[in-house]
This record gives structure tokens, C-alpha cells and sequence, in this order.
């Protein structure tokens, strides 16, 4: 999360109407909407359907205020162009007047994009691991390109670290859970940190889980919500997607790095990251739901962030990933 500044109150962001949307959409793109604007469901932004006179559906999504500069969403787009300039299915911003794929208003960005539906699946037969896999191997060998100026570093000393002290710092939780969560986090920075020593990174998606790949029959997945963009292992693009623990998906594993070497090589030693990333997700999810309180009050995600009951549940679940990572096997035959 590329978190700037926190937004002061009563911003444009929070004064958004239909009017206000609808014209700052037909002045970007020198159009007519009709009358459509209904709001989509998104725990960050503020995202609505539209629709042109000419019967074309759009997605305008307004970003929130204080959670990314201007060259991290630059970052984005420029990833979305360059994927869709080779067809990779993927849904890329329109250009706006002035040929720039971000507006602003009043210290608010905003993009429009075409409106792609589509379903999520939350599990894949063995073509469709392939499918993914070929998907992701030819996305990453669009993200080995460059290295993006504003994006978050995905590694234990750079973004975890900086999500551990975030949460300390908010006073989110009781004085002895601070201390626990402080040994635990450290702790598990100390235990994860040499594994990813030389480990390649790349521009990836970042949050690659089922929602996030939609299918539409006839076609191939499309890989939607680049928001969470970093520079990260490639290996954090396909673990979400997994039914399980890493050795307990050894086939679907297989199947989908068949897939992803098609087009690109796989360094199979970073395997032994996905347990590790797992445990950074915990924390990233814990901080992410931080800033949603410290910006409205609450999170829609977690009703009871904060309270002891949700810390000691989540130190729980933390501390029982630390043993599973200090007790897993190496790495054995073609996984090296």
C-alpha cells in the first residue's frame, strides 16, 4: 500500500454526487452520459458504472485521496498500457483530453475505464491452471521491462516493516498486544528476510487472487484491479490463487508453472516464499484495515478491528504461520 498522507475530511473525494461524476466524466472524455451512475462495491476507492449515449458501459474509479502519489499511479497505468499493447488481457484506462489516462479534481485523481463484465472462479480445472499460468508468465514478461519509481517494495525489511511500525504506532491495540505483536513481527522479519537474498523483483499485480481474474466464456481470464502494483518475487502472483497450503498443492503448482514457462523461466527456489508471503499478508490485511479506521472510524472488512478479541486472534494466526514456516521442509527434487 503506497500510502502518502491521511485525507482531511470533508474532501472532494467524500463530497462525490452523480452530477459532480457525470460531468467530470463527459468533460474527460468529451462525451454524453446517460443518466446510469450507479456505485460499485470497492473497500478504498469510489467506483461507478456509467454509460455513453452510444450504449458503451464505463467504470470511473476516483482514488483515494492520500493513499498514492501521482507516479505510483502513473506506475499503474503505464504497466496496464504496455499489457495491452501486447494483448494481454487486461483493462486498460482510456485516454482522457489532453491524451493523459488520469484526471483531477481538486486534489482527487480519477480514470476511466471500458466496462468489461465477466465472473470470478474460485477453482480452476487443470487447463485453467495452465491457462493462468500462461497468462502470468506473459504478464511478468512485461514486468521484468522496467522498474516502476513509486511502488512499494515487497520484502519483509521494506513493506512489511514499514506496515509493523504503521500499526504500532496507531495505537490500534492494547498496551501488552503491542508488545506481542512487536516481538512476533520482528520476529518474523528476522526469520524471513534472508530467504528473499537475491531474489529477483519484478512489477507484478500484488494482489492476484480469484476476485481479481474474471472469465468470460469464448475468451481468456482477464486480470483486473492493478491497484496493489508493487515490486515484488513473481512468485506473490499465483500463491493467493492456490487451494491450499504449499505442500498441499503440489499438482495445481505443476500445473500452472507448465503454463507460466511457456513463456518466461521460473526460478523454482523461490518457492519456499510462498509461506513467508502468506505471513506478510496477514500483516499487510491488518495494516490495510488501520487505515481504513483511521480514515472513517471503521472497517467494513473487519467490523471488530481493534478490539482484544481481534488481536489476539490475529497474533494467534501469526504466530502459528512463524512455526509453520520454521518447521517446513526444504525444497526437494525439481523444486530447487
Amino acid at each position: 500500500m503506497n500510502r502518502i498522507v491521511a485525507p482531511h475530511a470533508h474532501t472532494a473525494f467524500q463530497r462525490l454526487t452523480p452530477e459532480i461524476v457525470l460531468t467530470l466524466v463527459e468533460k474527460a472524455l468529451d462525451i454524453r452520459c446517460t443518466n446510469l451512475c450507479r456505485p460499485l462495491a470497492s473497500y478504498i476507492n469510489r467506483v461507478y458504472e456509467l454509460e455513453g449515449e452510444d450504449g458503451e458501459g464505463l467504470v470511473v474509479k476516483f482514488y483515494r485521496p492520500g493513499r498514492w502519489s501521482y507516479g505510483a499511479l502513473q506506475d499503474e497505468h503505464e504497466f496496464l498500457l504496455e499489457l495491452a499493447s501486447r494483448e494481454i488481457p487486461v483493462i486498460a484506462p482510456l485516454a482522457l483530453q489532453g491524451n493523459s489516462s488520469l484526471g483531477q479534481h481538486e486534489g482527487m485523481y480519477f480514470a476511466v475505464f471500458p466496462k468489461c463484465g465477466g465472473r470470478s472462479s474460485d477453482e480452476y480445472t487443470d487447463e485453467q491452471w495452465l491457462e493462468i499460468g500462461r497468462l502470468l508468465g506473459r504478464t511478468h514478461a512485461v514486468g521484468a521491462g522496467r522498474i516502476p519509481e513509486g511502488r512499494i517494495i515487497m520484502t519483509p525489511e521494506k513493506s512489511t516493516r514499514e506496515q509493523m511500525d504503521y500499526l504500532l504506532a496507531g495505537k490500534f491495540m492494547d498496551g501488552d498486544l503491542a508488545i506481542q505483536f512487536g516481538e512476533l513481527a520482528k520476529a518474523l522479519v528476522a526469520e524471513i528476510s534472508p530467504l528473499f537474498k537475491n531474489t529477483e523483483m519484478i512489477r507484478i499485480h500484488g494482489d492476484c487472487h480469484f476476485s481479481n481474474l474474471i472469465y468470460r466464456p469464448g475468451e481468456s481470464f482477464y486480470l483486473i484491479d492493478f491497484d496493489d502494483m508493487a515490486l515484488g518475487p513473481p512468485v506473490q502472483d499465483f500463491w493467493m490463487l492456490l487451494p491450499g497450503y504449499r505442500e498441499e498443492t503440489f499438482a495445481e503448482i505443476d500445473l500452472f508453472l507448465e503454463g507460466y514457462e511457456t513463456f518466461r523461466d521460473f526460478d523454482r527456489r523461490s518457492l519456499r516464499l510462498i509461506e513467508p508471503l502468506r505471513a506478510m499478508r496477514y500483516i499487510h490485511y491488518m495494516a490495510w484495515c488501520g487505515y481504513q479506521v483511521a480514515e472513517e472510524g471503521l472497517s467494513r472488512v473487519a467490523p471488530d478491528f481493534g478490539t482484544r478479541d481481534y488481536w489476539q486472534r490475529e497474533l494467534r494466526d501469526l504466530d502459528e504461520q512463524l512455526e509453520r514456516i520454521r518447521t517446513a521442509p526444504e525444497p526437494q527434487g525439481n523444486w530447487l
